[in-house]
């Protein structure tokens, strides 16, 4: 596999577009890391409750003990606090529930909004990149021992416009083995490659 051109008006296509598909994954990742990063900071309301929540049991827990060493109505006074008690241990819970949704969103934000934002680059560059380095590589390959493989790719995808241009009849010499139809069928497939004609 070839990756990039040999001719420099190729090339500097090639560089240019492997630069920005690079910076876009770049962008992808730092979008992903900032979302992830602001929905951790909505995790703070959670980590309140649950705070605040613990308190609430705490401070009940302590009045109910409190209260259960008065005689005759202790124990029913702290029966009475109970529901407070479990109240703030409610909160507790509902702030730590909230605060592992946030979490799970922020975690799945970091996978998905990267991926998709990458999905053009990997959907629309990296095919024809590879595309490219495989018709490349076959056609460097073939450069030197084979210019009649690279000329039947001319003849069977170059436009009939371009090709007789070369000869009124391309198929025709190169089926009679015309040495300089041939070479101008390998050279024009090599060309649409941005590579060099043999001996060049």
């Amino acid at each position: 596999m070839r990756w990039y051109a040999e001719r420099p008006e190729r090339l500097a296509r090639q560089i240019v577009a492997d630069v920005v598909a690079l910076l876009w994954a770049v962008l992808a990742v730092v979008a992903g890391i900032a979302v992830h990063d602001g929905l951790q900071a909505l995790r703070g309301p959670g980590e309140s409750l649950v705070a605040a929540g613990g308190q609430v049991s705490d401070a009940f827990t302590g009045v109910s003990g409190a209260v259960s060493s008065i005689p005759f109505v202790g124990a029913d006074l702290a029966r009475a606090l109970d529901p407070a008690t479990g109240a703030g241990a409610d909160l507790a819970a509902a702030g730590r529930r909230y605060g592992e949704t946030v979490g799970m969103l922020a975690d799945g934000a970091l996978i998905l909004i990267p991926l998709v934002l990458l999905l053009p680059v990997l959907l629309g560059w990296l095919p024809l990149r590879l595309r490219y380095a495989r018709r490349a590589g076959s056609a460097v390959a073939a450069r030197a021992g084979a210019p009649d493989l690279l000329a039947v790719r001319a003849l069977t995808r170059v436009p009939v416009g371009r090709l007789t241009r070369i000869a009124p009849d391309p198929a025709a010499a190169w089926r009679a083995g015309d040495p300089a139809v041939v070479r101008r069928l390998a050279a024009l497939e090599l060309t649409d490659l941005g590579l060099r004609p043999p001996g060049l």
